[in-house]
């Protein structure tokens, strides 16, 4: 058995929405001290629609496969949408992570959430 998906090694070798929105209303930054992964998260939302989604991040490939996902799964949702999205979703999305690679997906639902608080934090 492989030690990662396809859909893992699809999203580590060709990550989708990589980089950064010059004009973000809401940017979120994690990372795990323990493994040394960073995610950067931007969003532009627009009318309560995250109308577009970029990443950066530091990591292993698992981190790179979870942040390239979420990012799918969110662009163009309603921000309360987003603001639901779990870790769980994320990998299985990716069709599993190996347990020892879960805080990947737990650090893109993280990058999310922080970045929704970014955005929330402004409009007040």
């Amino acid at each position: 058995m492989a030690l990662y998906s396809e859909k893992v090694m699809d999203h580590f070798r060709n990550p989708r929405n990589v980089g950064v929105i010059e004009d973000a209303n809401a940017i979120g930054e994690v990372g795990n001290a323990k493994c040394g992964d960073i995610m950067k998260m931007y969003l532009k939302i627009e009318d309560g629609i995250i109308e577009d989604v970029k990443f950066e991040t530091f990591g292993c490939g698992s981190a790179i496969a979870s942040s390239s996902m979420a990012t799918e799964m969110i662009k163009g949702k309603p921000v309360e949408e987003a603001a639901q999205l779990s870790n769980k979703a994320v990998a299985e999305a990716l069709d599993g992570l190996p347990d020892y690679k879960m805080h990947c997906s737990v650090l893109a639902e993280e990058a999310i959430k922080s970045a929704l608080e970014d955005y929330n934090s402004k409009k007040s």
